[in-house]
């Protein structure tokens, strides 16, 4: 999370770019941060939040691009909603409907509030939202969304095998009604243990996404460290540190890991990193350990970078896909994250679910005389 942060408007980010567009590109590639053998210095803080969704709205179709009055539109709706989150809360409220409060700053939406679902805690205010002021733009434009493969800019439809998978799994997860209604389901429960949580519910990686890495609501900083033989890429969120080796090879197959193994190599001033070789449950947004990334990093003139990624996960998806979007310079540190500790949600969440299943069996059984 970072306050006050000065992030070049988009408007100014059109007209930089048609200025640079006309000089000649062996002068640009001279400003690129280099390395003493030559490579690109890729080393740095990189601020990745932005108002671009991952996936285009189904509304505008196979539309690529906002125009420059779309653009700034959405930025000034996310400034006035903001400054609506961020008023004073009044101590003297009420309390909130049965269902759960308004998210904060959508009180007056047509839902009430509750897109994100009954039973929100409510919030004082947008302190800790950090998604950006503005969409990106690449070359004087602002696409869509960060998907731009397949044309529509939405991430390919699952195939039927995991549709049916997850059809089956939505039975195992639901929300919590304040019965131990697991009991009922054949096999292991939701809140038998620690391991039955979610990987990322268990702070062991975060919530954007290592190979790829995705904006997200708060968090959105990145860092790289760089040497000749290694490429490391830290990720705010969770503090998920990924190493990258150069100019190696892939493990065998047996060889598995939480963040994948990640391997890369130069094509010009691009960096390709090549990850394979996941965990089945640290693979990312619902792709299986047979999942394959290719990212690309390539540095602009100015400092920011342009972050390229392809996954290709046959098992789960009818199609490969691929996004874009900056990674824009930054004078900013990246903190610690430190997740769960200190934390007592895990303890009482399984500690709820005992509690819950003591009084189901206490139902269960029939009264003596």
């Amino acid at each position: 999370m970072r306050m006050g942060t000065a992030i070049l408007p988009a408007y100014l980010v059109v007209v930089a770019t048609t200025v640079l567009g006309a000089q000649d590109l062996a002068v640009q590639r001279d400003q690129i941060a280099r390395m003493p053998d030559g490579r690109p210095d890729l080393s740095g803080t990189y601020d990745a939040a932005t108002l671009t969704p991952l996936e285009r709205s189904v509304e505008l179709g196979e539309k690529a691009y906002l125009t420059f009055e779309e653009a700034r539109e959405l930025a000034q709706n996310e400034r006035a909603l903001v400054d609506k989150a961020n008023r004073r809360t009044d101590a003297d409220r009420e309390a909130p409907a049965e269902g759960g409060a308004a998210v904060v700053g959508f009180e007056d939406s047509e839902d009430g509030g509750n897109r994100f679902g009954a039973g929100n805690v409510g919030g004082y205010n947008w302190f800790w939202v950090d998604r950006g002021n503005e969409a990106f733009a690449i070359d004087g434009q602002f696409p869509t969304s960060i998907v731009i493969e397949p044309p529509n800019g939405r991430i390919p439809p699952l195939t039927e095998a995991t549709r049916q998978q997850r059809m089956a799994r939505a039975s195992w997860r639901r929300a919590n009604d304040g019965t131990a209604w697991w009991l009922k389901l054949e096999g292991p429960g939701p809140y038998d243990g620690p391991e039955s949580l979610g990987i990322a519910e268990r702070c062991l990686l975060g919530f954007t996404g290592a190979a790829p890495t995705y904006p997200s609501l708060y968090n959105n900083f990145k860092r790289i460290v760089q040497t000749e033989d290694h490429v490391m890429i830290l990720i705010e969120m969770v503090h998920d540190a990924r190493i990258v080796r150069m100019g190696l090879q892939h493990p065998p197959a047996d060889q598995r890991f939480w963040l994948g193994d990640s391997i890369g190599w130069w094509e010009g001033d691009t960096l390709i990193v090549d990850t394979t070789n996941f965990l089945p449950q640290g693979a990312m947004r619902g792709a299986s350990e047979n999942v394959h990334v290719v990212e690309r990093f390539t540095p602009q003139v100015g400092g920011d970078v342009l972050y390229r990624f392809t996954v290709d996960d046959p098992t789960v998806w009818t199609e490969p896909w691929t996004g874009e979007y900056l990674w824009r310079a930054s004078e900013e540190r990246v903190y610690e994250y430190a997740c769960h500790e200190g934390n007592y949600a895990m303890e009482g969440i399984l500690r709820g679910a005992r509690l819950l299943e003591a009084e189901a069996r206490d139902e269960a059984t029939p009264e003596r005389d």
